[in-house]
């Protein structure tokens, strides 16, 4: 398995980044950059004409038709979620878990992030009730919850949300007046696209909704940053994206001439990448599956991994063997693990989750091999799980659970 140096891992301030594919960079993509390395300039602030023209393309091939001067590229999502948050003003909504780095930004610009509970069926989105519940309380308070950040296709907890269970936080939402941030960033990582119906908040509520992608997460190495942004139409979306852009320029975030090249490769979607993205899709979906059935099988609870490259697990069952290891939070757990498992295991307060409760974050790129040599050779095999690497780390997390479970067994109380 891949290893990480120690202080990745265990600062108070780490923020677990994206979860990488673990894979060597597709040659058509480095070649891309290579062939840019001379040049010397950045993109303008918020993306040159080129680059806007390839992300409308991506998104009208996704059903979200959209024009450049409704558009803005940046060196990552962060930066346009910080961008939007500054832009928009007001106190942040996200659902309990959510992804790592969004509420540090709202944080960073001293406004208030209140987390919101996700239904039984997914994460990603919060429940519709108790987000009119939390509304309601925020502002008789007296705070002024304006914004609400979503992903369709979750990190951290590898899930899609249903378009029903999507429709009705969407008109929770909208009744509320709030403006919603959709992160699209996994939405091209689904495992099964035939089994799992997935629909944009931009489809539902045009007029309201931004939709954001790190392009990090199914198109670019995550070292490569690049992401854009699309904004709504009508005159409140023009003016978001003019105030986007003022921010951008502020904070001078402007996407590297070679990585620009690149970005616009990958996004106008030529043979080499969309065969690359799907031979992902589907390794990592099989991993996924692999480790999901280990974790179960040892008696942990999670969600069947529907997209992305991770896996959210609660130890909860396992409290009992958990406490005799001293671990009595998620930090405990995250640096147990971390230490066992020989790879990041990010603890679920990570992500907003309680830190009382045992969650953590795994990442399937870290089971895929130390060279890449191993890396390689798991997209190009039949069976990648049946490959000495992989299966020697599976079975290294397996015994890591199956130790768990047995010492929860023996420390059980007698009935």
């Amino acid at each position: 398995m891949a290893r990480r140096v120690p202080e990745s891992h265990g600062p108070v301030r780490y923020g677990p980044p994206l979860p990488g594919d673990g894979l060597p960079v597709l040659p058509e993509l480095s070649a891309v950059l290579a062939a840019a390395a001379s040049r010397a300039d950045s993109e303008p602030v918020g993306g040159g004409a080129a680059l806007l023209e390839a992300a409308c393309g991506h998104w009208d091939r996704r059903g979200l038709p959209g024009t450049p001067d409704r558009v803005a590229a940046a060196p990552g999502a962060p930066a346009l979620l910080l961008a939007l948050t500054a832009a928009l003003g007001g106190d942040v909504l996200v659902p309990r878990p959510c992804a790592a780095w969004w509420a540090p930004y709202a944080r960073l610009l001293g406004r208030p992030v209140f987390h919101v509970a996700t239904p039984a069926e997914c994460g990603g989105v919060p429940d519709p009730y108790a987000l009119l519940e939390t509304v309601r309380r925020v502002r008789a308070e007296g705070g002024d919850p304006r914004l609400l950040v979503l992903s369709v296709a979750d990190d951290p907890t590898a899930t899609v949300a249903p378009p029903e269970v999507l429709h009705e936080t969407v008109e929770a939402a909208a009744g509320e007046g709030l403006h919603l941030v959709s992160d699209e960033t996994w939405r091209d990582t689904r495992h099964d696209p035939h089994g799992s119906v997935l629909l944009s908040p931009a489809e539902m509520l045009p007029e309201r909704v931004t939709v954001v992608t790190d392009l990090a997460g199914a198109l670019l190495p995550t070292g490569w940053p690049a992401a854009i942004a699309r904004f709504p139409p009508g005159a409140d979306g023009e003016g978001l994206h003019a105030r986007v852009l003022d921010v951008l320029t502020a904070l001078g975030a402007r996407v590297a001439g070679p990585v620009a090249a690149a970005a616009h490769y990958a996004l106008t979607e030529p043979e080499p990448v969309r065969a690359r993205q799907a031979a992902a899709v589907r390794l990592h979906a099989r991993v996924a599956a692999a480790l999901h059935a280990e974790a179960v099988a040892a008696g942990v609870l999670a969600r069947p991994p529907q997209a992305g490259r991770h896996l959210y697990l609660d130890l909860g069952p396992l409290r009992s063997a958990l406490g005799g290891h001293g671990v009595s939070d998620a930090q405990d757990l995250e640096e147990l693990l971390t230490a066992r498992l020989g790879m990041p295991a990010p603890g679920g307060h990570r992500f907003g989750d309680d830190l009382a409760e045992p969650r953590v974050r795994l990442s399937t790129g870290d089971l895929l091999g130390g060279t890449d040599e191993e890396r390689a050779a798991c997209l190009e095999s039949p069976e990648p799980l049946e490959l000495p690497h992989v299966r020697d780390a599976l079975i290294h997390v397996k015994s890591v659970f199956d130790d768990l479970r047995d010492d929860a067994r023996r420390w059980e109380p007698p009935r």
